[in-house]
C-alpha cells in the first residue's frame, strides 16, 4: 500500500475515533458520579443533569464539548470572567463559556440555574420528578426547540437515568428486578404539564415575599409596571400575565396580591361567600387559587358573573 494512503487512513481513522469519542453508555458511566454530586449539592435531578449533557452536547462528541469541556451550551454572558470559546450558533461567532474540566462545566450548569430567578421555581420539585422539571426548563425557557421537553424525557427514560434520583447506588441495567418495577412506576399516567407548574420563582431583594396558599407573591407599590416587575424579577414576558390573570397593560394597585409563581388548583378551605364590589379574579388572587379552576370547579361558563353573597367552591 502506497506511504501516503496509508498515513491518510491513520489520520482518517484517528479523525473518526475523536469524532465518535464517546456512546451514550459510556458517556453516563463516564458522568453519572458527578451528576450524583450535584444533585446531592444543588439539589438538580442527576436525570436531568445527565439527560442535559447528553442532549447538549451530543454525548460529549460536540465541538464545544471536546474543545471547551462545555457540555451545556452555556454562553459568555456579561458576568464570566473565565476563558471564552467561540462558535456560530444562533448567530456567529457567539461567545461561549471555556472550562478547565467536564467538573466545572457540571458545576457552573448547577450554578447557573440555581442563581438565576428565571429557574428557581424549578427546586420546589421533587428530585424524583424528572417529566416536571423537564417541562419546567422549556417553560423557563432554557431552550427554544419546542420538544425540548419531550428529547428530554425520552433521553432520560431510554437510558433508565431516572434511576440515579432514586438511588445513587443503582445504575441501569435492563435484568435487574428493580429496574423492572422502577419502569412500571414510571409509565403512570401522570398530569406533568400541571405538575411542574407548581413551583416558586425566584425572589427580589427590594420585596418583602410572602407566601399564599403555598405561593410566593408581593404587594404592588405604587408606580409597578408590568414591564418593571418582569425585570425586577427576571420573568419570562408571559409569567406575570399568567399567574395573575392580567394583560400587559394593567395597572397595578399599591398592597395588591401580585403571584410570581402558578396558582394553586384549589385552596386550603372549601368555599367563600362572594362580597360586595368582588368578582371571581378577586377570589383567585385572595386565596391563591387559579381562576380557571374556580370556573371548573363550580362549573361556571366562562360569561357568568356571579352576585353578592354567591357561594364559590375553592376545592
Amino acid at each position: 500500500m502506497n506511504k501516503l494512503v496509508t498515513i491518510i487512513l491513520i489520520l482518517s481513522v484517528g479523525f473518526v475515533s475523536a469524532q465518535q469519542k464517546y456512546s451514550v453508555v459510556k458517556y453516563i458511566e463516564e458522568y453519572k458520579s458527578i451528576a450524583i454530586k450535584e444533585m446531592q449539592k444543588y439539589g438538580i435531578p442527576a436525570s436531568i443533569k445527565l439527560g442535559q449533557g447528553i442532549l447538549e452536547s451530543s454525548a460529549g462528541n460536540s465541538e464545544l464539548a471536546r474543545k471547551a469541556n462545555n457540555h451545556f451550551g452555556i454562553k459568555c454572558k456579561k458576568d464570566w470572567k473565565g476563558k471564552k470559546f467561540y462558535q456560530d450558533d444562533d448567530e456567529k461567532n457567539e461567545c461561549f463559556r471555556k472550562y478547565e474540566n467536564v467538573l466545572a462545566s457540571y458545576e457552573d450548569h448547577s450554578i447557573f440555574l440555581k442563581s438565576s430567578a428565571r429557574y428557581s421555581s424549578l427546586f420546589d420539585l421533587k428530585k424524583t420528578d424528572y417529566s416536571s422539571w423537564a417541562y419546567g426548563l422549556k417553560a423557563a425557557g432554557y431552550a427554544t426547540n419546542p420538544k425540548y421537553a419531550q428529547l428530554l424525557i425520552k433521553t432520560i427514560e431510554e437510558n433508565k437515568l431516572y434511576l440515579f434520583d432514586e438511588n445513587e447506588k443503582n445504575t441501569p441495567n435492563n435484568n435487574d428486578e428493580n429496574t423492572k418495577l422502577k419502569e412500571k412506576k414510571t409509565n403512570k399516567k401522570t398530569d406533568s404539564k400541571e405538575e411542574f407548574k407548581e413551583f416558586t420563582i425566584g425572589k427580589s431583594k427590594s420585596r418583602n415575599i410572602e407566601n399564599n396558599n403555598g405561593v410566593n407573591y408581593f404587594l404592588a407599590k405604587n408606580g409597578d409596571t408590568y414591564e418593571s416587575l418582569t425585570l425586577e424579577f427576571d420573568l419570562m414576558d408571559w409569567q406575570l400575565k399568567k399567574y395573575n390573570d392580567i394583560n400587559k397593560d394593567y395597572a397595578f394597585k399599591e398592597g395588591e396580591f401580585v403571584y410570581i409563581q402558578p396558582k394553586r388548583r384549589k385552596a386550603k378551605i372549601d368555599s367563600y361567600q362572594l362580597g360586595k364590589n368582588e368578582n371571581l379574579r378577586d377570589v383567585s388572587q385572595k386565596y391563591g387559587v387559579k381562576l380557571k379552576r374556580i370556573y371548573a370547579i363550580n362549573d361556571f361558563d366562562i360569561s357568568y358573573v356571579p352576585k353578592e353573597g354567591t357561594i364559590i367552591k375553592l376545592r
